[in-house]
């Protein structure tokens, strides 16, 4: 069995509805990788040394990352050469294998980890403009629609309008919110959070916190001070650290990335407006080169559209049309 009908037989276990989200918001992407990778294989015929380098070429175009891109290609060859591929159409299903291990690492756990007793939290950080503030009030829909109790923490008090906006997300989902004047220290709402979580009998509390990167000395400290007043009151907190990264951004969100990394322990990813850039190959960069999990895509503008990350529906998504093409040809030759 191909990698294309084992994959095709994974996502069918799924609801229609998470295929379409994944299928629709990776239009953009879809279109230009799928469009530029048929293009390939109708040029070149034979698996050869100028195939791999526009492949390379093609794969880097798509943000893949050039680390990736170097990895996959070395791969590519030697698992080429040991099966004996010659023509590149065989090579379409060990692409999309390969790009499903980088995006699925063994053992891994991409979901939410929750307290084991008690009220679990979860710490928001990111540069502004990412999406970070939308991304915790569509994170609060998703647990009150699943009937858990919801507090969320206004910590980013430098931002203008940061608060305001988390409020409005407040009341649209239904959802308090904890919050202090603009230029409040963020720990000290984050400490009232807690205080104002355990009273209301919450069980899951967001947290939002400032996205400035002019001074990294600076982030650090502040993200470290409002992590300590965490633990003080929590000692097992935050349970999560999702670094918010916009995904039209490309190579520019890897740098802010690993500047993140660097100052806090990030456990897991949301790549947000997925389905606004024809480069979704940052998933693969982001995962791959960064080594942290992604948890959630953006893949449209509702609260909905946020989804948990699933490494075979992005494959399945991106590969569609070379797999129905596949298909195709199968049935005409039998």
């Amino acid at each position: 069995m191909s990698f294309f009908k084992k994959l095709k037989d994974r996502v069918s276990g799924q609801t229609d509805t998470v295929t379409e989200k994944f299928k629709d918001g990776l239009a953009k992407t879809r279109d230009s990788f799928a469009g530029k990778m048929n293009d390939l294989m109708a040029r070149y015929r034979k698996v050869d040394e100028d195939f791999f380098e526009e492949l390379e070429e093609l794969l880097i175009g798509a943000d893949v990352g050039v680390e990736t891109v170097m990895e996959l290609i070395d791969e590519l060859k030697t698992e080429a050469k040991r099966q004996n591929i010659k023509d590149t159409s065989e090579l379409a299903p060990l692409i999309s294998e390969k790009l499903a291990d980088k995006l699925d690492k063994s053992g891994e756990d991409n979901t939410i980890q929750h307290a084991a007793d008690g009220m679990t939290v979860i710490l928001f950080v990111g540069v502004n403009g990412v999406g970070k503030t939308t991304t915790i009030g569509k994170v609060a829909q998703k647990y009150k629609e699943e009937g858990s109790r919801v507090v969320m923490a206004a910590g980013d008090t430098f931002r203008a309008g940061a608060i305001e906006q988390l409020e409005e997300w407040g009341n649209q989902v239904g959802v308090d919110v904890v919050k202090q004047q603009a230029g409040s220290d963020p720990a000290a709402v984050m400490y009232d959070a807690i205080q104002s979580a355990r009273s209301k009998g919450a069980n899951v509390l967001l947290c939002d916190t400032a996205g400035r990167l002019q001074n990294k000395v600076n982030l650090m400290k502040e993200l470290e001070k409002v992590k300590r007043v965490i633990q003080r009151e929590i000692p097992e907190a935050p349970h999560e650290v999702l670094l918010v990264l916009d995904a039209t951004t490309g190579q520019n969100a890897m740098s802010q990335a690993k500047t993140f990394q660097e100052a806090t322990d990030v456990s897991g990813i949301v790549l947000t407006k997925l389905d606004g850039t024809a480069k979704g190959g940052i998933v693969l960069a982001v995962r791959n080169e960064l080594d942290i999990p992604v948890k959630f895509v953006g893949l449209g503008e509702r609260a909905e559209d946020l989804q948990p990350f699933d490494s075979n529906q992005f494959v399945y998504s991106l590969f569609k049309e070379i797999m129905e093409a596949e298909e195709e040809n199968e049935t005409d030759e039998s």
